[in-house]
């Protein structure tokens, strides 16, 4: 049987996918050829960003819900969506110097730290601070987004309410902190961690959603490190586009610990 090859007007694939949409945002500000993949890259970034906040999003509802399948379908798929992401370094990880000048002045002051939905992703780990809305604060709709989502609880967050409704002891001064503030290593939370990785069969539940979230706290690292690496390949100790500090901002971020007690919990079991 042949394929429908007639249609009223656009294909029905393109007007699910709308593809055509998307071959019209890319716009290179240089006349060299590698700027192109430098733009489709970042494009590509930000479409997995906006699918990452969705599936923790998804997985945040769920555990409100005490619904832990759920929340751990939309965590494993994330997963397989990080590793995605990290591999869109692979076309510009090898920039050199050189070619990286080729086109940078095009980028102006624009920055990935500029990244309204990669802002929401950090916050949703937990990485929270009221000074990241100031970016767009003359952007009204999407300073509401982020103001919402910074006084919204961060995926760990809606974790250790889940555990201390399955009786874990998360202290109450966790549960009922400002959410709109980083999440700070509480040695109770460790020792909850610590217990159920010291039980793994008996809070088999508790030790499927920790390894999820220790998953995506490795892709985290990988992504920041991948991140750190690649611009130092490009640019060196340079001073970054944006006004940051470069490499020495990107060095800072990749020694911070997403889920920390996850990790620190591991040494006592």
């Amino acid at each position: 049987m042949s394929p429908t090859l007639e249609f009223a007007a656009t294909t029905p694939y393109e007007d699910y996918v709308r593809a055509e949409v998307l071959a019209r945002l890319q716009a290179p500000l240089s006349d060299d050829p590698g700027e192109m993949a430098f733009l489709v890259t970042t494009q590509v970034m930000e479409l997995w960003f906006a699918l990452l906040v969705h599936e923790w999003e998804t997985a945040g509802r769920a555990l409100r819900a005490d619904d832990l399948p759920a929340a751990l379908a939309a965590l494993d798929r994330s997963v397989d969506e990080f590793g995605s992401l990290n591999a869109s370094w692979k076309p510009i990880s090898r920039l050199t110097p050189g070619q990286f000048n080729r086109y940078r002045s095009a980028l102006g002051e624009a920055s990935g730290f500029q990244s309204a939905m990669y802002r929401r992703l950090e916050f949703l780990l937990g990485d929270k601070s009221r000074s990241m809305l100031v970016p767009y604060r003359n952007v009204p709709e999407v300073h509401a987004r982020l103001e919402k989502a910074l006084h919204e609880p961060a995926l760990y967050d809606e974790v250790l309410r889940w555990l201390a409704r399955r009786g874990h002891a998360v202290p109450a001064a966790v549960l009922e902190r400002d959410v709109s503030a980083r999440h700070e290593p509480d040695p109770a939370v460790e020792d909850v961690w610590q217990r159920v990785y010291a039980a793994e069969e008996r809070y088999g539940d508790e030790r499927r959603l920790g390894e999820a979230l220790t998953e995506i706290a490795e892709l985290v690292w990988r992504w920041r490190n991948d991140h750190l690496v690649a611009t130092r390949r490009a640019m060196g100790a340079k001073k970054g586009s944006g006004g940051s500090a470069g490499v020495a901002w990107l060095e800072k971020r990749a020694t911070k610990t997403v889920f920390p007690e996850l990790w620190t919990a591991r040494s006592h079991v």
